[in-house]
């Protein structure tokens, strides 16, 4: 398949009528007689934002004239040389690969410095030879190049779909050709595109090899990742992290196995105890008032501390051996990070299986500022008896499609990994049609992260993160004494650059992130993750006289173009994955400051919310600040950060093993009850209140008063502020004669 990137010439004579212009034109014209595209510009312009068209070129070409070469009056380096230095530094920072050529009259390699000249793939001359045969060696270089981008399933995949081979396998649309039967089915074909639907086929497809059972180009490609990743195996998977993560679980638990498991942990991790028949042992994290879940404490990872909690659960002190396995939520959604190699060192044979879950850190293995700070990658040391997996979303942080995910693996020193085993726990999980374009997607999610080029894109998301932080702050110097929102982070920040990631770690007296217990050196802040606090709700619990909820900030976010990840009481949160540029994020600071004068002229919500306020009428003439003040009074009359924060750091009370309680459920032998008669009763479901979409209790566990509460909070508001609904997964929702729902919990009965 031919792709398109074009030849970039720089040359200030490009557009001139002196001899310069004129033979720099006709190669350009020579190059594109090949079938290459050329962008001639005059001048380097922005360096920065220049540099950045490496991702769509195909090769440079730059001028470098004799009168350039003239030094300067105080004998410093010809600007010239200043400034192809560091364009040429920085292109090979993104990319060590891509074709770069000087173009010059007289002036030779003696001219120019080595560490220039080492970079380059030729100097051409001015009519030294003729442009035809210029051209065909550029354009030579430049297929060179572009034929070694592809990974090995991205190629084989382009170029089946490329073949033209008739489809007699599913799916059923045969390359698209069914939607084109179809008015309906043109419109799908005409969005989605002829080279998507031909690249969706069925693993009869022998050229592209098979996912299920690792061979041929998928293989290829998993090899090539596991280089990228510095990993021992590399396993795609295409549908998610949650499914990765029971993978994981199934291939290292059984029933009754005890396991040790992040109270903090994704639903999947819980769904995989619930299908394993595993017995649970939780570490429990800590929690600050402004509903940011915390760190576990360096301490709970003891091996006395572990073994305290399984002598003390009421199941799994019967049971004998080791742990199975140690799931560890490895970046928490609001960024908090570990250090795994300190972690690795207490549990190193003492349980099974290490597992972090990284769905939201595929990206630290490339750059040091996260030196220590995720499980696998180049440096990291191997374990002496325990084997360490990583699951990672690819399509979170990284550049893979919808439900791109892999998992990592490194062996330990005692034990090598058992791929026939280990891939019944994937046939059980994966799709016998995956995907196709998925795979591809985990395939170049991982060839954009070879070195240098996954470095520096993940600088960028570091320096982008940090400079809209230093723009929030700057709103809020020169608005003087009115308020803004805050970027929850240290309060030291480098003022130009990255900084010291010292400043990043989660110090003990440092006050700004309001968790107790954290042990220095051990919890860091990923940079890139942002959560933005909103006027109403101080670290400490305690409410102001006013406030502004976030769900309103996000609602007005929304209607104005902006989605956010999360959303929380008085704080929404933020990405800067590696897609994430400066419109983006000085659009949102904009908007926030759009919100700021809505609020503060409390103008009508059909001024300020259309949309909302057509659906909901009955807020449409009342002003946004007004709205902001009911729901906060709400939030401030129960209480209700206090309330989360207890409601997540109470103890929990196991009653029954997970599987047994689902099992209930599964034979129709559980009780529908509504909330005002679940306190003291045993869930058979998950329970997960959003925000913060971290359940709250699994089954098998008791209801206690602390959620119960909260239960009837939920109901209480959501009657009173429709369209600002808190979720709850769990319970189920039944509407009544009031237009409103009542709300059940699905229980264990009782003996």
């Amino acid at each position: 398949m031919k792709f398109n990137f074009p030849v970039f010439i720089i040359d200030e004579d490009y557009r001139s009528e002196n001899n310069s212009g004129v033979g720099i034109r006709a190669l350009a014209s020579a190059i594109e007689k090949e079938g290459m595209e050329v962008i001639g510009v005059t001048n380097y312009g922005d360096l920065s934002s220049f540099v950045q068209q490496q991702s769509r070129a195909g090769g440079f070409i730059v001028s470098v004239d004799d009168e350039e070469f003239i030094a300067t009056e105080n004998g410093e380096e010809p600007k010239v040389l200043v400034q192809l230095d560091a364009f040429v530094r920085e292109i090979r920072r993104r990319n060590a690969d891509i074709p770069v050529f000087l173009y010059g009259e007289t002036r030779t390699s003696r001219h120019i410095p080595n560490t220039i000249l080492k970079e380059l793939h030729g100097f051409i001359h001015l009519h030294e030879d003729t442009p035809e045969f210029v051209a065909r060696y550029i354009v030579r270089e430049i297929n060179t190049y572009l034929d070694k981008l592809p990974p090995p399933f991205f190629r084989a995949l382009t170029q089946y779909a490329y073949d033209g081979s008739y489809s007699w396998h599913c799916p059923g649309h045969s390359g698209g050709v069914a939607f084109l039967k179809s008015p309906v089915g043109r419109m799908f074909h005409q969005f989605f595109g002829e080279n998507m639907l031909r690249a969706d086929v069925c693993n009869a497809v022998e050229e592209l090899g098979q996912l299920l059972d690792h061979r041929g180009p998928v293989v290829e490609s998993e090899v090539n990742a596991a280089r990228i990743f510095q990993c021992d195996t590399v396993y795609f998977v295409t549908n998610g992290t949650s499914t990765s993560n029971k993978i994981v679980w199934h291939s290292a638990v059984a029933p009754g196995d005890v396991v040790v498991v992040d109270r903090n942990c994704h639903k999947s991790v819980l769904h995989a105890i619930t299908m394993t028949g595993a017995i649970p042992v939780f570490l429990t994290p800590t929690r600050n008032h402004y509903g940011i879940i915390g760190p576990i404490p360096e301490n709970e990872f003891t091996w006395e501390s572990i073994e305290k909690k399984i002598k003390n659960h009421p199941f799994a002190n019967k049971v004998k051996g080791k742990p199975r396995i140690l799931t560890i939520t490895q970046s928490t959604y609001d960024g908090i990070i570990y250090n795994v190699e300190k972690i690795k060192e207490k549990l190193d044979g003492k349980i099974h299986n290490l597992h972090f879950d990284e769905a939201w850190l595929p990206h630290a293995a490339f750059h040091p500022y996260y030196k220590d700070m995720h499980a696998i990658g180049e440096g990291r040391p191997r374990t002496k008896e325990s084997l360490v997996f990583s699951t990672q979303s690819t399509h979170k942080l990284l550049a893979g499609l919808s439900q791109a995910s892999q998992i990592l693996v490194q062996n330990s020193e005692k034990e090598i990994l058992d791929r026939d085993i280990f891939n019944e726990a994937f046939l059980m999980h994966t799709s016998t049609s995956p995907q196709y374009a998925i795979i591809a997607s985990c395939d170049i999610a991982a060839a954009m992260m070879e070195a240098p080029g996954g470095t520096a894109l993940v600088e960028e998301s570091i320096l982008e993160a940090l400079d809209f932080r230093r723009a929030m702050r700057k709103v809020e110097r020169e608005w003087g004494g009115g308020w803004w929102f805050k970027v929850w982070g240290p309060e030291t920040l480098a003022e130009e650059g990255i900084g010291a990631r010292e400043d990043w770690f989660l110090d003990p007296g440092a006050a700004w992130h309001g968790f107790e217990g954290v042990a220095p050196g051990f919890n860091m802040l990923d940079p890139i993750k942002g959560t933005i606090i909103t006027p109403g709700l101080r670290l400490d619990g305690t409410f102001d006289e006013w406030g502004i909820p976030a769900m309103v900030v996000t609602h007005y976010l929304a209607e104005h173009g902006i989605v956010v990840e999360k959303t929380g009481l008085y704080s929404f949160f933020i990405m800067f994955t590696i897609g994430i540029t400066k419109g983006r994020w000085n659009t949102l600071v904009t908007e926030l400051q759009q919100f700021k004068e809505a609020f503060d002229h409390n103008r009508p919500l059909w001024r300020a919310m259309p949309q909302f306020a057509s659906k909901y009428p009955q807020y449409s003439r009342m002003g946004i600040k007004d709205l902001c003040f009911d729901i906060h009074s709400v939030y401030r009359a129960r209480n209700i950060a206090q309330l989360t924060t207890e409601m997540y750091t109470s103890p929990m009370e196991a009653v029954m093993p997970p599987a047994e309680a689902f099992a209930l459920m599964a034979h129709r032998k559980t009780e529908r009850l509504p909330i005002d008669a679940v306190e003291g009763r045993v869930t058979a479901v998950l329970l997960t209140p959003y925000p913060p979409g971290i359940p709250l209790l699994i089954p098998g566990e008791r209801i206690n008063t602390t959620i119960l509460e909260y239960l009837k909070f939920v109901r209480d508001f959501n009657d009173r502020f429709p369209g600002f609904q808190n979720e709850f997964h769990g319970l189920v929702e039944e509407p009544n004669e009031r237009g409103t729902f009542d709300y059940f919990v699905d229980c264990v009965p009782q003996k």
